[in-house]
């Protein structure tokens, strides 16, 4: 058993905190959303109201948070994380954020005595309710040594993709290749339709044939073909199109900051952009679909 804090208890955070509870781990959870706390409460976390008492004891903290600044705020804020560890103890952070932004948080951590891994995410709220996320790590081999029992909790693949950092690189390159599928399979499941091919045939050739990828085959966006895809509920998500949008934007900032060409990754992000602006930022990423079909308004 290893005392463990949770900080950010969203809609992937409850999940995985869930999963540390059932694995038989003392974790101490902690929320700015009460209701999150008593939801982990029930799945047999201890509900603490301040960072300092969820961090009191533990051996590693994990924080689920929307951004980066948030990140650096929890941790190295003034009354955070950092003011109440103790030396040696691992920060394990879930959160998507921007490259640098998990690297100036590594490199605070080492200086002040922590060990520090960057651990994104991929798999959705499904996957994170049932434990089988996948995780990218980024940081050094006593971080990524002591953080893996804790994930193999948490997900089913669980990859070290080298120096810290590194994580994130993973996370915003494979979301920038998410969203271009996808959008790519709503276009093509919409050709097939417009040229008299139903949803269910074109799924049945293209998904043994070389048109085959996730999008089409676990997340299908057309309604039918995979009955737990959010595209048969309405494109509730799932995987929102705010949170795809952030992620294309970090992908974005990062490929200029690398200088590397990303022409579909930038067409994605104008795509996503132009939902959420619309007002559909709540739908669904698949929900592309909807749009190519409906022109929502």
């Amino acid at each position: 058993m290893t005392k463990i804090a949770f900080i950010g208890l969203g809609n992937m955070g409850s999940g995985m905190c869930a999963n540390l509870c059932r694995a038989g781990h003392e974790v101490r959870a902690f929320d700015l959303n009460a209701e999150a706390v008593k939801a982990a409460k029930g799945h047999g976390a201890i509900a603490v109201a301040t960072i300092a008492d969820a961090v009191k004891d533990s051996e590693i903290v994990v924080t689920m948070l929307p951004a980066g600044k948030h990140v650096l705020a929890v941790y190295f804020g003034e009354d955070g994380v950092a003011s109440h560890a103790a030396t040696g103890t691992l920060f394990l952070d879930c959160s998507t954020i921007a490259v640098e932004h998990a690297r100036e948080a590594a490199s605070k951590a080492e200086a002040a005595g922590f060990l520090m891994a960057d651990a994104p995410v991929s798999g959705g709220t499904a996957a994170a309710d049932a434990g089988t996320l996948t995780f990218m790590v980024g940081g050094p081999d006593e971080a990524y040594a002591k953080a893996k029992p804790i994930l193999d909790a948490m997900g089913k693949n669980i990859f070290h993709a080298g120096g810290s950092g590194n994580g994130q690189a993973a996370k915003i390159a494979n979301n920038m290749l998410l969203g271009i599928s996808m959008i790519g399979t709503c276009e093509a499941f919409n050709l097939a339709e417009k040229l008299g091919l139903d949803a269910q045939t074109f799924f049945d050739i293209s998904s043994t044939a070389s048109g085959q990828c996730w999008s089409m085959t676990s997340y299908c966006p057309a309604p039918g073909p995979v009955p737990t895809a959010p595209s048969n509920r309405d494109y509730q998500p799932g995987f929102a199109v705010t949170m795809m949008l952030k992620d294309l934007h970090l992908a974005a900032a990062a490929a200029r900051a690398a200088g590397a060409e990303v022409t579909l990754g930038e067409m994605a992000e104008k795509i996503y952009q132009d939902l959420d602006t619309r007002g559909h930022g709540g739908l669904d990423f698949s929900g592309v679909m909807k749009d190519l079909q409906q022109r929502l308004d």
